[in-house]
């Protein structure tokens, strides 16, 4: 193989690779120390680690809000959010309370699907 055909092959690379896009870093959610559902299962009988995990996700909602002014979570009260954390980690035992606080910014804000850049 040439010499010019191997640094238009390698150029073509380069090419290539600029043109994929980067993926984005997933973003760094700040919350209590376990925040799986399995930890939101124990809590059930601690009233105050449960309040820990429901006003986490009622400031995760709040910035939400403040984020997405123009798809607002409705006003929700802590038994929504409890409920609604409780079902949504009934239904996916392997996930976690940040996640299901990001599905109800989603359900609650009338966007219905995940956030997208």
């Amino acid at each position: 193989m040439s010499i010019t055909r191997s640094i238009a092959m390698l150029l073509s690379a380069f090419a290539l690779l600029a043109a994929v896009p980067a993926q984005a870093a997933p973003p760094r959610v700040l919350g209590l120390d376990d925040m799986s559902c399995s930890a939101w299962a124990r809590s059930k009988d601690d009233a105050e680690q449960r309040g820990r995990f429901i006003a986490w996700a009622r400031g995760f909602l709040s910035g939400h809000n403040y984020a997405r002014q123009a798809q607002q979570v409705s006003d929700v009260s802590n038994g929504t959010v409890e409920m609604f954390v409780t079902r949504y980690c009934n239904e996916h035992a392997k996930s976690s309370v940040n996640e299901a606080a990001q599905r109800m910014s989603d359900l609650y804000s009338g966007r219905n699907a995940p956030i997208t850049k």
